[in-house]
């Protein structure tokens, strides 16, 4: 018994390790965990705090992200009082683009959660079970999967209704084809190896066989498109944003700041959609470059060879 405590009590310290040793030689992961982290920092520090409050911390935001201050020019460059500017409401883009980041992060974990969940147990049963179960839910996934992402995003919630909600279901259905088929390809290769053939032989039931020896040598590849994933649900909720299904106005959403800008581009008011803008750009290429690190340490093939 105290064996398994102390085994329990130091499996913390010891996966940490491991992760360390996996990522010392990762630069693509260590530079999109670094930027991801920040921006998963200044979500929670400067978001919704409730009660229509925003920020942990009494400068973070400096000014409340929906609120117009009469004070405050109108269509103001970026300057040492307002380091993004201002909008034509009167409002502190800094402070609605520090504020705006916890919208495309929690949709895009969400709904990738949510399609990760859903795809994978699918996959696995489909894969696994094979027969008229599987080619049935093969069709019915590729036929899904044959419509542009972004389009069937924008059906769905034009369908269901607009905000964080709507925009998380129809980013999920999205994306449970894309887990469908990598779970239930990887289920195919691995359920024909030998240690498979072998717990077959002693008896082992089906579940068992599934839980316990193929699904988790699916995990690698799961994992492995994942951060991809959430890089494109973040590109996809910030479009939807931009055509208004995402918050209810004046809530401040990257995507929405950028449609709310783009009518002011013309006029030189360039700052009103080149921050919310960096920021997406910013964000995406963290998560993709968590991705391209994440393939690396899987599959060695992929592994860059160090300059000589």
């Amino acid at each position: 018994m105290s064996r398994w405590l102390v085994r329990i009590v130091l499996w913390p310290w010891r996966a940490l390790a491991r992760g360390k040793r996996a990522i010392r030689h990762q630069t693509l992961l260590k530079i999109g965990l670094v930027t991801v982290s920040f921006f998963i920092l200044m979500a929670l520090v400067c978001g919704p705090a409730g009660r229509g409050r925003y920020g942990l911390l009494p400068f973070a935001p400096p000014y409340h992200p929906e609120r117009s201050y009469p004070e405050f020019p109108r269509l103001a460059p970026p300057s040492a009082d307002h380091w993004m500017g201002t909008d034509h409401l009167q409002r502190d883009v800094f402070s609605r683009v520090i504020a705006g980041g916890w919208a495309p992060l929690a949709v895009a974990f969400a709904s990738i959660a949510i399609a990760m969940s859903v795809g994978s147990l699918i996959g696995w049963i489909s894969g696994y079970v094979g027969g008229w179960l599987d080619r049935g839910l093969s069709l019915t996934m590729d036929a899904i999967y044959s419509f542009p992402s972004m389009i069937l995003a924008i059906a769905l919630v034009a369908v269901i209704g607009t905000g964080i909600t709507p925009m998380i279901a129809a980013i999920s259905f999205v994306y449970v084809p894309t887990y469908f088929r990598i779970t239930r390809a990887e289920v195919l290769r691995v359920r024909e190896q030998t240690f498979v053939e072998a717990a077959r032989a002693v008896g082992a039931p089906g579940p068992r066989i599934l839980l316990r020896h193929i699904a988790p040598n699916t995990v690698n590849a799961i994992m492995a498109v994942s951060s991809f994933n959430i890089a494109d649900a973040i590109l996809t909720e910030a479009a939807l944003s931009f055509l208004g299904y995402g918050l209810p106005p004046p809530a401040p959403d990257w995507g929405f700041d950028i449609q709310n800008g783009q009518r002011f581009l013309q006029s030189g008011y360039w700052w009103l959609i080149t921050f919310p803008g960096l920021m997406i750009l910013a964000l995406s290429l963290g998560f993709g470059l968590i991705g391209e690190g994440i393939s690396d340490m899987v599959n060695p093939k992929r592994r860059r060879k160090k300059a000589a």
